[in-house]
């Protein structure tokens, strides 16, 4: 396999020519260029990305760490965070945690061993180690949070208005003239999770309806879970649910069937997130629209900026949702309704 030297030699130029023609380091005449470009053309000639990484202090990579690449929300998060690094010149490697903290400690552990430049993290419900902080702060490698907060780790981080969504969609419900509204939440200690019920709540109280705990049961934001939170909630015979993610969705539909109960004639719904599918439910999905690729692209260029720009107070940015209007909440059973009263 050819090297530099072949190169330089085949060029009729010194090694360090070459090795700022590949790297442009410093200004080479355009006569040089071609020469050194001609050379490792018919050479074949691969520059060492470890060499060169070295060199630079830079490895032009970042790690991206998610709970579940198979989750639907994920991967137009981790396409937006992939177009970003792209641009700028980066390589996104992505890992899948399922919620598992050993995990994360070991792919965080080998992200700081393949000397990453940084790293974009939704974190598993549960605090940073403070040996991990120190490491990361050590080496120099940034941390930006995706989604999800973490008690005692003051990093950059980009989140959804997670309250504020769950809020619009329950209060969707309540102005429809639903009184006893089902709440299914998330993965336990996750700030998600929690801001998500705080966002019910708040909905409740504005509207001056009684928060009734028999309402209110939890998942882990996957299908199962959705199935045995529907199974739970559906025997106190709520008339409207609002669910914190997609996959539950599914498994509470599965739940309603089991009950032989219809949505939304026995109970409207709403829940988190949309796809470009929804339309081809029965009934469509009423939902609340979470911005995913914009979540991704403004972490990775959050992470970017803090990459080539180095120090100063950590920044927080929230993304908006919006409110989809469809089937599922029963509105058009209550337009119905009330035209003929």
């Amino acid at each position: 396999m050819a090297n530099i030297y072949d190169v330089a030699k085949r060029a009729r130029v010194s090694v360090a020519t070459v090795s700022a023609v590949l790297n442009e380091s410093a200004f080479v005449s355009a006569d040089l260029k071609t020469r050194v470009r001609s050379a490792v053309a018919a050479l074949g000639y691969q520059p060492n990305l470890l060499a060169r990484s070295m060199a630079r202090q830079k490895t032009q990579t970042l790690g991206m760490i998610v709970p579940d690449i198979a989750n639907p929300f994920f991967p137009e998060v981790v396409r937006g965070a992939e177009d970003v690094a792209h641009a700028a010149g980066y390589t996104l490697l992505i890992v899948s945690t399922d919620n598992s903290i050993p995990k994360e400690d070991v792919y965080l552990r080998l992200f700081l061993a393949k000397r990453v430049d940084g790293v974009i993290l939704t974190k598993a419900p549960g605090r940073m180690p403070p040996e991990l902080q120190r490491a990361f702060a050590k080496a120099g490698v940034p941390v930006v949070l995706l989604a999800r907060t973490v008690s005692g780790f003051v990093t950059d981080a980009v989140e959804l208005d997670d309250k504020g969504a769950a809020y619009d969609g329950v209060t969707h419900l309540l102005r429809l003239g639903y009184r006893r509204v089902a709440f299914v939440g998330g993965l336990r200690g996750a700030s998600t999770s929690r801001k998500r019920l705080d966002g019910y709540r708040a909905a409740l109280r504005d509207a001056n309806v009684p928060l009734e705990p028999a309402l209110i049961t939890e998942g882990d934001f996957r299908v199962e879970s959705g199935y045995r939170a529907g199974l739970d909630v559906l025997k106190s015979r709520p008339d409207a649910v609002f669910i914190a993610n997609y996959l539950m969705t599914v498994g509470f539909m599965e739940a309603l069937r089991q009950y032989r109960m219809r949505c939304p004639e026995d109970v409207a719904l709403v829940t988190c997130d949309d796809y470009p599918w929804m339309d081809s439910f029965s009934p469509r999905l009423t939902t609340i629209d979470l911005p995913k690729r914009e979540l991704g692209a403004a972490a990775a260029q959050l992470l970017v900026e803090r990459i080539e720009k180095g120090k100063g107070r950590a920044r927080t940015i929230t993304l908006k949702s919006a409110l989809r209007v469809r089937e599922s909440c029963g509105c058009g059973l209550r337009e119905r309704t009330t035209l003929a009263r």
